[in-house]
């Protein structure tokens, strides 16, 4: 039977379990790749922006990918932007669970604002996708492979800026550095990669058992689609980097944590320029269905991502509940974006 032709109640179980899945095999990532880190040397940071955060961003890729081969465009887009929300906001979460003070003074580091200055540059420039003419070539936005030149252009400043840092942050008995555990540096590389792949392929599944149940849901109960890729399947597909990140503080990979978040922020962007080429319909940007509220979405992810970088810079040390106040902000910020989202009516 099409999984279309399920009851309701099933595809909700569907759906619950594929998240179950993505939340078990996100704990086994974090500590693959803290293990992965440290024994190809590559650190914390640049195995957090670049292998686990594109890894644990496979859920969503294939959701956003196939609900855009499925004719639903503005399901895919909003997977994608309300996945990059929802993510800022578990470091949140991240915070809390680290206990000795601020998670942001304890791991600032260049490439973890240079991570976030990039993904505002790339969500400006979706902005300009969504307010700009209805241009394509060969059905696809202009600025879709600008996105892609820019944040591959911006991976390579990240990592140069690893290697060759022009100033680092000031260090306090709080920080944490990104020191490599020797025995994880004896580590057999060849099996670790194998459970890495097979962690990926099972995340990947998930991501597309997601989708379809997703679109099934809002077929079946009359939802947004705004609303079901936002807060539906952009939660559930972000569950790996909420499990990797807390799992990370836990193990004391601090560094790794928040890269993985970041780093899964970048790639979530884009995933818009994958959406676009997947739907063959003209642009997803201009898309039937596309309005105020991606735009509300955007506007939002920038204003928590600008708060996180400042928190990054100022480094408190501790502050409500030995949180930083960035992370209460971005708490409170995105539930109440959440709930504008859910309740609200948007013109456009």
């Amino acid at each position: 039977m099409d999984a279309a032709e399920l009851p309701l109640w099933q595809n909700i179980g569907i759906f619950i379990g594929a998240g179950v899945l993505i939340l078990i095999v996100g704990t086994w990532l974090a500590g693959l790749a803290d293990r992965f880190a440290d024994r190809t040397g590559m650190g914390e940071a640049m195995t957090g922006t670049v292998f686990l955060g594109l890894v644990t961003s496979l859920p969503g890729l294939t959701t956003s990918i196939t609900a855009a081969i499925d004719g639903r465009p503005s399901l895919a887009i909003s997977n994608a932007l309300g996945g990059i929300a929802v993510q800022t906001a578990f470091l949140g979460l991240a915070d809390i669970s680290y206990s000795r003070a601020n998670l942001e003074h304890a791991v600032a580091s260049v490439q973890n604002m240079m991570q976030i200055v990039l993904l505002a540059i790339l969500l400006s420039m979706v902005l300009l996708a969504f307010s700009s003419p209805e241009l394509t070539v060969a059905h696809v936005h202009p600025v879709s492979p600008a996105i892609l030149l820019v944040a591959g252009f911006g991976i390579f400043i990240i990592y140069r800026s690893g290697k060759e840092p022009m100033w680092q942050p000031s260090h306090t008995r709080e920080t944490v550095a990104d020191v490599a555990d020797e025995n994880n540096e004896q580590e057999n590389l060849p099996l670790l990669a194998l459970k890495l792949a097979v962690a990926s392929l099972a995340v990947i599944l998930a991501g597309v058992v997601v989708a379809r149940t997703t679109g099934n849901i809002v077929d079946q109960t009359g939802m947004s689609e705004v609303v079901a890729g936002a807060l539906l399947s952009g939660v559930v597909t972000s569950l790996p980097e909420l499990v990797t990140s807390i799992a990370a503080v836990r193990r004391g990979a601090l560094t790794l944590a928040v890269a993985d978040i970041t780093g899964g922020n970048f790639f979530d962007v884009l995933f818009l320029f994958a959406v676009d080429v997947a739907y063959l319909s003209g642009s997803a940007f201009h898309s039937p269905g596309i309005g105020a509220r991606e735009v509300f979405m955007t506007a939002l992810i920038l204003l928590l991502n600008m708060i996180l970088l400042l928190g990054l810079i100022v480094r408190q040390r501790s502050g409500p509940g030995n949180i930083g106040l960035e992370s209460v902000l971005v708490l409170t910020l995105y539930l109440g974006g959440a709930s504008a989202l859910a309740f609200t009516d948007f013109a456009g």
